[in-house]
């Protein structure tokens, strides 16, 4: 067990706040007596968190607008009086067929989870580029397990694991860190959402591996991962195993799926999924 009594006092700030695994996160930490900052697209929400935090400063920030981004970091970070920790966890996810489907999906998942990573660790780079500073961005399993009408989300994962560990090398020299969470399905709006479709129930596979976690594993990684700036935190702890092997896990999955992929891209032509997270016009 890692101890986390090195959280006292540290600020951080950190995007998708004003639910699932970012709300979580913001009263863990506070909990834990760091000071934190919440960035996110839902007001009421975050106002919510916020209070539950001691009244922590929050900004209302798309951060898929790179200009929102740079508003709302400096903002916060002035009121928090400096930044050791950021934690870029904003996103989105749909399902899309890759030959027929919405290329809007596609664009705006990327642009949130993306661009909004990118956004968030080029405005907040400067200030934990300390010793003792840390990064961690959200990405996923489906960084390097790819599975059919996830198309968007995959890439935007795959995307954000690639910028980090980038960035890592990058600002090393700073004695700063950059982490890389990896989650499975974990219990929150994401996944609850984007899991009620026919195609994707249709596509199911009853394992283990895709048994929906408690939100708590995650946030447990989490804390402990902030704690000791962990290059890797996975949630829960199968991803860890798995991921090294992706490329012979990958094959596996397109033989599960093989005898089902018709029928599912079938339905999913047939039904509107929306994106998990509500999205600005």
């Amino acid at each position: 067990m890692v101890s986390t009594a090195s959280l006292a006092g540290r600020r951080v700030l950190i995007t998708g706040a004003a639910r699932g695994i970012g709300a979580a996160l913001a009263q863990r930490l506070h909990q834990r007596g760091a000071r934190v900052a919440l960035a996110g697209l839902e007001p009421d929400l975050l106002a919510e968190v916020a209070k539950s935090c001691g009244d922590a400063p929050w900004c209302e920030c798309n951060v898929a607008d790179r200009e929102q981004v740079n508003r709302a970091v400096t903002t916060l970070v002035d009121a928090l009086g400096g930044l050791d920790v950021v934690v870029a966890n904003a996103g989105t996810a749909a399902q899309m067929t890759m030959v027929d489907g919405d290329h809007r999906i596609m664009e705006r998942t990327l642009a949130v989870n993306a661009l909004g990573v990118y956004y968030t660790l080029a405005a907040a780079g400067p200030h934990i580029s300390h010793r003792g500073g840390y990064a961690l961005v959200t990405s996923s399993a489906a960084a390097g397990l790819h599975l059919p009408l996830m198309s968007a989300y995959c890439a935007s994962k795959a995307a954000v694991e690639a910028m980090a560990d980038c960035m890592r090398a990058e600002v090393a020299p700073s004695g700063a860190m950059v982490g890389v969470a990896y989650f499975a399905e974990i219990d929150t709006d994401m996944t609850s959402r984007g899991m009620q479709t026919k195609a994707g129930e249709y596509l199911s596979v009853k394992s283990p591996f895709t048994k929906v976690s408690p939100l708590s594993v995650a946030i447990d990684a989490v804390e402990a991962g902030i704690a000791r700036r962990a290059r890797r935190v996975y949630a829960p702890r199968w991803v860890g195993f798995v991921l090294p092997v992706r490329m012979g896990a990958q094959r596996m999955i397109e033989l599960g799926v093989r005898r089902r992929v018709a029928k599912a891209l079938d339905l999913a032509r047939d039904e509107n999924a929306p994106l998990t997270t509500p999205q600005p016009d």
